[in-house]
């Protein structure tokens, strides 16, 4: 019904830059939210950033100042870039979003998940 491709991970030095990138595709009629969790090993799964069809925007603690969430409407696409990561940061990353399949159908997604391993 819904899909999520997600892309980005990767290996990356202490201090260094991603950008992660979700496109959703199939039944979508409309967006309510879309976002990024995130589970390290041994942790439970915590959000990170969503953004709403509005534009507003949510961020954990511990990202704020260095991760930036945004959206392409056009392309049902959201991005997370990710800046000053550091080891803490390395989890694995799944894309979610809130979305209308048709006008009366709501339902929740998510997607397989990205690596970003944070590592001299």
């Amino acid at each position: 019904q819904v899909q999520l491709l997600e892309s980005g991970g990767g290996l990356v030095q202490p201090g260094g830059s991603l950008r992660l990138s979700c496109v959703a595709s199939g039944s979508i009629f409309s967006i309510d939210a879309m976002g990024w969790y995130r589970q390290a090993p041994g942790k439970q799964r915590d959000l990170v950033a969503q953004i709403t069809s509005g534009g507003s925007t949510n961020y954990a603690d511990s990202v704020k100042g260095r991760f930036t969430i945004s959206r392409d409407d056009a392309k049902n696409t959201v991005y997370l870039q990710m800046n000053s990561l550091g080891p803490e940061d390395t989890a694995v990353y799944s894309c979610n979003v809130a979305v209308y399949s048709d006008s009366v159908t709501f339902g929740v997604y998510w997607g397989q998940g990205t690596q970003v391993t944070v590592a001299s």
